[in-house]
């Protein structure tokens, strides 16, 4: 299973996994009870700004994580103005953006056996429900480790196709990283299915 975790020595390194996902989870909840306001885009960004920013990782990492995102910040703002007055537009696009780099973040300061093993021990009151908590932790695992992944496949698509003198553009560009993105993804299941996970 592939991790981003930097090893740079930080604030939120020193924390442990659990209560670094209650943290996430609540701030995202926070954000999510924001108005559709240009004031909320400002914290919103602001939050992920100070998140980044306890982190002690370095404007490069930072703008690493924004730099990957650039896609789906175009694709969420894009859709939402056909719908949405602007100002709605931009401060929810604001406040999903401002999730995904935090849970970014989560990625980049927690080692991801730590994070499943956390995730393990909350889940297992709901083991008395019939519901497997390593099968769930390590589904919410995947999914926290996955954005990295697939912007790093984005990544190398387009380089393939400047390499390659092809012309930019979504048609161009979705239908290969489909396919990546798909091999990943049977690759993904094939080493879980060798190590007994069904």
């Amino acid at each position: 299973m592939l991790s981003h975790y930097v090893s740079t020595p930080g604030p939120l390194h020193r924390i442990p996994a659990g209560p670094k996902v209650l943290g996430l989870a609540a701030v995202v909840l926070a954000l999510s009870f924001l108005p559709s306001a240009w004031w909320a885009a400002g914290v919103a960004w602001g939050v992920a700004c100070a998140g980044h920013l306890a982190a002690a990782l370095g404007p490069r990492v930072f703008l690493a994580q924004l730099w990957s995102l650039r896609w789906i910040a175009a694709i969420t703002v894009g859709m939402q103005l056909l719908f949405l007055p602007a100002e709605a537009a931009v401060a929810n696009s604001s406040r999903v953006l401002s999730a995904v780099l935090l849970a970014g973040l989560l990625v980049l300061t927690t080692r991801v056996t730590d994070l499943l093993a956390a995730l393990e021990r909350g889940l297992r009151p709901a083991a008395a429900l019939g519901i497997d908590p390593q099968r769930v932790s390590l589904l919410l695992t995947v999914t926290l480790t996955t954005l990295p992944v697939l912007a790093r496949i984005a990544a190398g698509v387009r380089e393939a196709q400047r390499a390659r003198g092809a012309r930019g553009g979504p048609a161009t560009f979705v239908v290969p990283f489909l396919v990546v993105a798909l091999k990943h993804a049977d690759e993904l299941g094939e080493a879980l299915t060798a190590r007994g996970v069904r």
